[in-house]
């Protein structure tokens, strides 16, 4: 989804210190005191605030999807490696699936034996019926999916779509399942909270509050039951405060920025602190948005792209490890995809350039005077930069990136903002400019498609966004993306990915500055059986679909 950071973030206010003193110790990990004793309770963490509860699986505002537990109680037909996406799909609640006539039509088996947590049994009318929700709901049919037919009969589901899916084949096969049962009597299935959620994973919710989310396992599951009996999921109040969690041992699970890792972490307990931090096809950069003067100029945006220090930024926002540097001037991270790089493009790097951007400006009626860039308007160009507060690495980020525009004489102000502020700015178009990531996949276009597409692109004001965040209203664009969705073949692909590619160098609706990962630390003193770079069974990262994965593979460290 977001995956992307992919922290779906439910983005909420502050956590008080006087809250964050009351934290788990992580005494109660364990069945009994002394040495033999086993795990049984895993502790997550995440930095993002006191949580409202809201166990709505579509919404990435949810408290759900902001810890990551939704993936816990909902489930995938089909677990799709994140860090592997063009490897074959494990079945899950689909059994078998198969694509016809350039990806219009799917026929998915669905599994038998498989029961809902509150002991009604899943049928291949609640798959269809989760289908259904997304066809009839925009605002959960986030990804825009062209929903044609949708038909169940007896262990089958058949799905018709109006265009090719080649592109968004592992976004459909990774729908989540809900029960009709529940979800046909919701007034609004797009708001609703879901207080109660009903689901065909191994955990319901136990307990809730604003700090702290606790799962504990059903007593039956159609896979083995996970060895984890409960879970724990604890909102911090920020990067730093997670951090000491981690290192404390409160926190044994998360997907943080960590900015001296190994002293402040991986030193903390050299044998069982452990991170792994496996990269994707997704990119962070600073998304502008694009309906605001003068910011609506590609002039502008290319300038601001030229000065901007990307050295700095992976080296000191980024700590030299968390997010590496994109070096092409296409966006497209290396060597990932170095393969999909136009030959135009292909030893064009960022550098930065003031003169270069000063020209870029002066050509297009920009005067700088003095200290002080002014428009062809004559009006002095200024930009607020904002980031949830918490966010240190982004926060960092954006510090950087204000000393750089102040080279070409825009004056930056860098707003550290409330959580749920930032997150309701970002939806509905309400910003100047910020650092966000995009989505990945199994080749750069997710990452375009989550820039420039049409079809996902809303008005000010207007939220539900998947995507398009800086409003970028481009119909070659559109039309390059539809192309390389509905191409029959590599060559006509091939092509129209080149011509994305030449929109984001000469228009730059987002200024790249970072790759993607899907990373996470993990603690192995409870528990063993994480994925790492000799195990690479799933990404590392607790927010994502396949936490599910993890969790299933866990053991009690020591077990037999």
């Amino acid at each position: 989804m977001r995956a992307r950071r992919t922290v779906a973030l439910a983005l909420t206010g502050l956590l008080a210190a006087a809250t964050l003193a009351a934290c788990s110790s992580g005494d109660g990990n364990t069945t009994n005191s002394g040495s033999n004793s086993a795990a049984t309770v895993l502790n997550v963490g995440m930095p993002n605030g006191p949580q409202t509860e809201n166990h709505n699986p579509f919404l990435g505002s949810s408290s759900g999807a902001s810890l990551g537990y939704r993936w816990m109680i909902f489930e995938p037909l089909v677990m799709i490696n994140g860090i592997k996406p063009t490897e074959a799909g494990k079945p899950w609640l689909a059994t078998e699936w198969k694509w016809a006539d350039n990806f219009t039509k799917l026929s998915l088996t669905i599994r038998d034996g498989v029961k809902f947590s509150d002991g009604k049994p899943m049928t291949a009318e609640d798959v269809a019926y989760s289908f259904q929700l997304r066809k009839d709901n925009e605002g959960l049919n986030q990804d825009a999916i062209p929903y044609g037919t949708i038909a169940a009969s007896g262990n089958k589901v058949d799905l018709t779509f109006t265009r090719s899916q080649f592109v968004n084949q592992n976004k459909i096969l990774t729908v989540f399942v809900v029960p009709k049962h529940q979800w046909s009597t919701l007034k609004d299935p797009s708001q609703d909270t879901l207080k109660s959620p009903i689901g065909t994973g191994p955990y319901t919710v136990k307990s809730f509050t604003p700090q702290t989310t606790t799962l504990v396992v059903r007593d039956a599951y159609w896979q083995d039951l996970p060895k984890v009996k409960e879970l724990r999921y604890t909102s911090y109040n920020d990067n730093n405060a997670q951090t000491t969690a981690l290192a404390n041992g409160a926190s044994e699970w998360s997907f943080v920025f960590v900015p001296n890792v190994k002293a402040v972490y991986q030193d903390k307990d050299p044998e069982h602190h452990k991170l792994w931090f496996p990269a994707n096809l997704g990119i962070h950069g600073l998304w502008i948005n694009t309906t605001r003067k003068p910011f609506d100029n590609p002039a502008l945006r290319r300038a601001m792209d030229k000065v901007i220090n990307r050295d700095d930024i992976f080296m000191q926002g980024e700590a030299g490890y968390f997010y590496p540097k994109v070096e092409s001037v296409t966006g497209i991270p290396t060597p990932a995809g170095e393969s999909f790089i136009a030959p135009d493009f292909k030893d064009k790097k960022h550098s930065v350039d003031v003169d270069a951007a000063k020209k870029e400006l002066t050509d297009a009626g920009f005067k700088l005077e003095g200290d002080v860039l002014k428009d062809p308007t004559g009006k002095p160009v200024t930009i607020t930069l904002t980031d949830p507060a918490g966010w240190s690495d982004y926060i960092t980020d954006l510090e950087i990136i204000k000393d750089n525009l102040s080279t070409i004489g825009i004056k930056a102000t860098v707003d550290k903002a409330n959580q749920d502020a930032w997150f309701k700015a970002f939806d509905e178009g309400n910003f100047d400019a910020g650092m966000h990531w995009t989505n990945g996949g199994a080749t750069p276009y997710d990452i375009y498609q989550n820039i420039m597409d049409g079809k996902i692109l809303k008005p000010v004001g207007k939220g539900g966004v998947s995507g398009n965040y800086g409003r970028f209203n481009s119909p070659e664009a559109t039309k390059a993306l539809d192309e390389y969705a509905n191409a029959t073949d590599d060559a006509t692909r091939t092509a129209a990915l080149n011509t994305l590619q030449k929109i984001m160098v000469e228009q730059m609706p987002v200024v790249p500055t970072s790759a993607s990962n899907v990373g996470g630390l993990y603690s192995t003193k409870n528990w063993e059986g994480w994925p790492d770079e000799q195990n690479q069974y799933a990404p590392a990262q607790p927010t994502q679909q396949n936490a599910l994965q993890i969790v299933l593979n866990l053991k009690p460290a020591g077990a037999q």
